[in-house]
């Protein structure tokens, strides 16, 4: 490798050390141990948490953030269990989450531009990724940085019902409400969706 030149994550599309590629490979042989063999729902996030402990698939306990909230909101209850009998249960109801981004993303102060072009540059590998390899039953959007995309995920062909909050997004970080509306969603039945 030349000078100047660095390796791009192929998860994010950030340049990448390898503390950055050791992290996220990390992630990836958390979720694959994880994944249920038929997805009956897939809950589609825009970048992975920082901190392992707001990611669902970590074996870090107590989880917190995004995790503790999806937990909520798929009706798997923590309390007094350890992460992989957490994760057995969550497996076994047929949820998998992934992220349009692999890869934390810092954030410099007011430039959303930046991580909405991440973002963007994703959506086709993800919708590929969806319909061919996940190929879940429902597909359930999070966070508010994908609502600028609802639109091509409603126009795209992926093979799967999309559970929205009305047009947007579910917002996890709305306290309860928004973890309600989202479990309220995922209690209807795939078949019902159709």
């Amino acid at each position: 490798m030349g000078i100047g030149q660095s390796i791009v994550c192929d998860g994010c599309g950030q340049p990448a050390s390898s503390e950055h590629l050791a992290a996220r490979f990390r992630r990836l042989e958390w979720s694959t141990r994880y994944r249920p063999l038929h997805v009956n729902t897939l809950v589609l996030g825009a970048v992975v948490p920082e901190n392992d402990a707001e990611f669902i698939y970590s074996d870090a306990t107590p989880f917190s953030g995004e995790a503790a909230q999806l937990l909520k909101a798929t009706g798997v209850d923590a309390a007094g269990k350890t992460a992989e009998v957490i994760h057995h249960e969550f497996q076994r109801a047929g949820f998998f989450v992934v992220h349009l981004l692999d890869c934390p993303v810092g954030r410099p102060s007011g430039d959303g531009g930046h991580v909405r072009e991440l973002l963007s540059s994703r959506l086709a590998t993800t919708f590929t990724r969806i319909r061919k390899s996940i190929k879940p039953r429902r597909l359930a959007l999070v966070g508010a940085e994908l609502d600028p995309f609802v639109e091509k995920f409603k126009t795209e062909a992926l093979g799967c019902p999309l559970i929205l909050n009305g047009d947007t997004t579910f917002k996890l970080h709305e306290a309860a409400e928004g973890i309600e509306r989202l479990r309220s969603a995922l209690a209807l039945s795939p078949a019902a969706m159709r």
